[in-house]
């Protein structure tokens, strides 16, 4: 080894789902969504003044954050935007997280999380969830240096209700709860009315699922006035120009369309109801979903088979070969169309 490598942070990074370039893919491994964006984004887009593009965006995302908290029901001071929720969730480790004790998360959730835990030398510890995938609130109740819960669960599908969420928040005003609800759009219970009550809560939201902009890379936390100040100092020390024009004026007209959100939110619910029975008759057993994806595994054949022959049908979903759910795959929910597909390859497969 070089000389100069010996000061080299060297770090195990986070794996992202597959991004394959087939015209004829069925792309369900990323937790996409399957629907274009609002209309308005594309006229956004389409009337966009290039010459904009010259000058900085605005640090605080102004336009974005604005509408954010008018749909939160919150104070502009209360949001917290990123590029995607991985950079709000990576700000916040970065930012809260700085003490001896260890943070605590689940052993199966989000894999992201251990990764900015090594990256910025944070100790932490990994709570196992029970037999049924679910936590055990009473794992929480012990000294720590912050707590994240991904509700729903990542990628177990498994929703929490609130009083249980609560429960730790209660249990740990000594550090800082981080409430992940990438999904709970799709039928989740929100955590954002305690963010009132408790100084000490965040809760992190995207808009790369329920509102159909993963490319637009759009993320934000909501928590206490104090809670998000700390978060902004943090930001501006290392970047403070991190979202684009375009994420912005985007984002904001995305979140403005609530029909649309809602009309795209129920078409993939209503998708996720009718896959369970489908993949039952083909031998699967799906965790209860609250999420825009299942938790599936099949009774006779295993998952990395499976996901395997799938790939060679172009039909791409998400396996982890990880300790307890090394025999489930993680199926998006497509359209309705893509979702025929692939009960079509797997019968094929599975006879």
């Amino acid at each position: 080894m070089s000389n100069w490598e010996n000061n080299v942070r060297k770090v195990v990074p986070y794996v992202p789902g597959d991004q394959p370039q087939y015209p004829d893919m069925i792309k369900l491994n990323t937790n996409e969504n399957p629907y274009p964006p609002a209309p308005g984004v594309a006229e956004v887009l389409k009337n966009l003044n290039a010459d904009v593009l010259r000058l900085y965006p605005k640090p605080d995302a102004h336009e974005l954050a604005a509408a954010i908290a008018e749909e939160c029901g919150v104070d502009f001071n209360n949001v917290f935007v990123g590029v995607g929720s991985d950079d709000v969730l990576g700000t916040a480790f970065l930012t809260f997280f700085k003490g001896d004790l260890p943070v605590l998360f689940p052993d199966v959730t989000y894999s992201f999380y251990p990764v900015w835990a090594e990256l910025y030398n944070i100790p932490y510890e990994t709570p196992a969830l029970d037999g049924n995938f679910r936590i055990k609130k009473e794992d929480y109740y012990k000294p720590n240096g912050g707590i994240v819960i991904a509700n729903p669960n990542a990628p177990t599908t498994i929703a929490e209700p609130l009083d249980f969420i609560e429960d730790i928040v209660k249990h740990n005003k000594d550090s800082v709860v981080i409430v992940d609800e990438a999904y709970v759009d799709f039928g989740g219970e929100t955590a954002l009315e305690l963010t009132r009550k408790y100084e000490n809560l965040l809760v992190v939201r995207t808009f790369s699922k329920s509102r159909n902009l993963a490319g637009m890379r759009i993320g934000f936390a909501i928590g206490s006035e104090k809670l998000i100040s700390y978060m902004m100092a943090v930001r501006n020390s290392y970047n403070s120009y991190t979202m684009t024009t375009p994420s912005i004026l985007c984002g904001e007209a995305s979140i403005k369309d609530k029909a649309y959100f809602r009309k795209t939110v129920d078409k993939i619910t209503a998708t996720r109801e009718k896959a369970v029975p489908e993949l039952q008759k083909l031998g699967f057993t799906c965790l209860d979903s609250s999420a825009n994806f299942l938790f599936a595994t099949h009774k006779t054949v295993p998952a990395k088979e499976i996901f395997t022959k799938l790939r060679e049908k172009h039909i791409f979903v998400r396996y982890f070969d990880k300790p307890r759910i090394n025999n489930y795959l993680r199926i998006t929910i497509g359209t309705d169309n893509e979702m025929q597909q692939l009960y079509a390859a797997l019968s094929e497969i599975l006879k």
